[in-house]
């Protein structure tokens, strides 16, 4: 099954090539985000839930290739947060459904994601490709150093200059090396939060696009691990609704590091812009099962909301007390300082 914007339809006809080669049996489904917006738009939320034969669909095949690619990334700008948050949790079944199958995520390097980026079209297709054509092998042996820390570690702190000192266990959790798996690009090391440890506060520094508008310096409090006080630059009222979304969504899911040094500039591309060298990224909401350890209660929520810290000056990451990794550079890399 593959989903897919129209503007990525050159991807498709060369994935379909493909399929013919193997014997592949492939099946797309659109994923218009004009069709959606005008649908939410007239909608109830009370009405709204997921569609069985769309679900049937996906419960049948035993690939999923997921395409990014938008004209206009603010299209869905003026759907309500109700109904925004309302079509999350009816998707949520579908959403489990995907990741328990082989799935990949991926980007067709689109004239409005080109846009977003301040970059000509050409250059967005060079910045994708470059992103997306790596070693992947040796990238996992690189990242494979880091997850040799995390693995045994209890206590993992997280400090940014004046704005940012967040601390969790990280205690029984697994660390997960991604290296073009699942997605395309790739490039970080991430792992959960054991409920209620979460303690600290943080600001998140660089933007990011969701529902079709842009938030900016969300700046997040947690006490037992729960945000209790939480503010942002712009479109706080919009965050106020996605922390409002279900219990889970107050609390972290995630903590991921960034590894993918082939990824140099900010896109406001969630995708993209978490996997970049000298961040930091945490995620409100729903916690991957891959990274929940055994006996660990893995946080449950509709939303699953990136942020990111820029890590690069003034900033350390510490595990258990110990630095291992200081302004962006890690303690097994050269140019490390203590």
């Amino acid at each position: 099954m593959i989903m897919a914007p129209p503007v990525a339809e050159d991807l498709v006809v060369a994935l379909y090539d493909q399929f013919g080669k193997h014997g592949a049996n492939p099946a797309t489904q659109l994923s218009s985000t004009p069709a959606r917006r005008a649908f939410l738009r007239a909608s109830d939320p009370k009405d709204l839930e997921v569609a069985e034969h769309k679900l049937a669909g996906f419960e049948k095949a035993d690939i999923v290739i997921n395409i990014m690619g938008s004209k206009n990334t603010h299209e869905t700008n003026d759907v309500g947060s109700e109904k925004n948050a309302a079509y999350r949790t009816a998707m949520q079944p579908l959403q489990e459904e995907i990741m328990g199958k082989r799935w990949v995520f991926t980007q067709y390097p689109a004239s409005g994601n080109a846009q977003e980026a301040e970059m000509s079209t050409e250059a967005y297709e060079d910045f994708v490709h470059h992103a997306v054509n790596k070693d992947w092998k040796a990238q996992k042996e690189f990242q494979s150093q880091l997850v040799e820390i995390l693995d045994p570690a209890s206590d993992l702190r997280v400090r940014s200059g004046d704005t940012s000192d967040i601390r969790m266990s990280i205690d029984g959790m697994q660390p997960v090396n991604c290296a073009g798996d699942n997605e395309l690009p790739d490039g970080e090391v991430y792992t959960a939060p054991v409920l209620g440890s979460v303690e600290g506060e943080v600001l998140f520094d660089k933007p990011l696009i969701t529902r079709g508008r842009e938030i900016q310096d969300i700046h997040l409090r947690f006490e037992n691990g729960e945000v209790v006080e939480h503010c942002a630059e712009k479109n706080e009222k919009l965050l106020t609704s996605i922390l409002d979304t279900d219990d889970g969504a107050r609390r972290l899911g995630e903590v991921g590091i960034g590894m993918n040094r082939d990824i140099d500039q900010f896109t406001y591309n969630m995708l993209f812009d978490e996997k970049m060298g000298d961040t930091v990224h945490m995620a409100l909401g729903r916690a991957y099962e891959e990274s929940v350890g055994p006996k660990r209660e893995q946080n449950e929520s509709a939303i699953h909301l990136d942020m990111i810290v820029d890590m690069a000056e003034n900033s350390v990451i510490e595990v258990d007390g110990e630095v291992i990794q200081r302004n962006g550079r890690f303690v097994f890399e050269d140019g490390f300082t203590n």
